[in-house]
């Protein structure tokens, strides 16, 4: 059983702070969705787990079973066993989805798959993404739809099996079918038991992929956590109890 500790992490942007204090674990098998208005430090939290570099580290700890992941580079954060699926994925010109995905999977494996059993494993999570076999011929993510990146971000998963997966916003910008669709491969990637961390603004992705608790973000802190009935709750009442002028958004 995997791990994921985020121990009074504090975080700032040019000096400016963003995260003042967040403590979550999150566990083989769990999915946490993480709530909250604009601007409350959802996708600091991710990004700074994943160890993008606009983002300092002021004081705290993440933890993934046991190792402090803010000493490792972020290619080894990748092959510990963190995947982040991210709310706007980067175009890679003159690179293949193919040659991506297997040159991903071997750094994350330890050693190339065999080809016949990787172009098998690839073709049967394209079908089930219902994704078109010439898109994995296309250079990663450029022309993509919207609907199409966040196939891909689903299918990287995957593929590469992760321990711990972040999915910030993995709902911004589908359409009710592309939502199904990824949805549904975020919930059969979830079934091998992977730890799920949700970070979401909408509250109608909830109504596919069933979380086992709800955390509200509000001003760089969790201010309040539940479990799946407190999403209603936000949907019905929004932020304004936080000192949030704005609604929960529904779409």
């Amino acid at each position: 059983m995997s791990k994921l500790e985020i121990r009074d992490l504090h975080v700032a942007v040019d000096d400016t702070p963003i995260l003042k204090g967040v403590d979550l674990t999150v566990e083989s098998g769990q999915t946490h969705a993480i709530m909250g208005p604009n601007g409350s430090g959802k996708s600091t939290l991710a990004y700074s787990i994943a160890g993008h570099p606009k983002y300092t580290v002021t004081s705290g700890q993440v933890l993934l079973d046991g190792q402090n992941v803010l000493e490792m580079a972020v290619d080894e954060r990748a092959r510990a066993g963190l995947f982040l699926a991210m709310q706007y994925p980067v175009e890679v010109p003159g690179v293949s989805v193919s040659n991506f995905l297997r040159t991903a999977a071997t750094a994350v494996r330890g050693e190339a798959p065999k080809l016949r059993t990787w172009v098998k494993e690839v073709n049967t999570a394209m079908t089930e993404l219902e994704m078109d076999k010439a898109f994995a011929e296309r250079n990663v993510n450029e022309g993509f739809s919207g609907g199409e990146k966040k196939r891909h971000e689903i299918l990287q998963m995957a593929l590469l099996k992760p321990k711990i997966a972040i999915l910030d916003e993995t709902d911004s910008g589908l359409d009710v079918d592309a939502l199904r669709v990824v949805s549904e491969g975020v919930n059969r990637v979830r079934e091998t038991g992977i730890g799920t961390l949700l970070i979401t603004h909408y509250t109608r992705i909830l109504r596919y992929i069933k979380p086992d608790f709800v955390h509200v973000f509000f001003d760089g802190r969790i201010v309040e956590s539940g479990g799946a009935e407190l999403a209603n709750e936000l949907e019905a009442h929004g932020y304004a109890r936080y000192g949030a002028n704005e609604p929960a958004a529904v779409q």
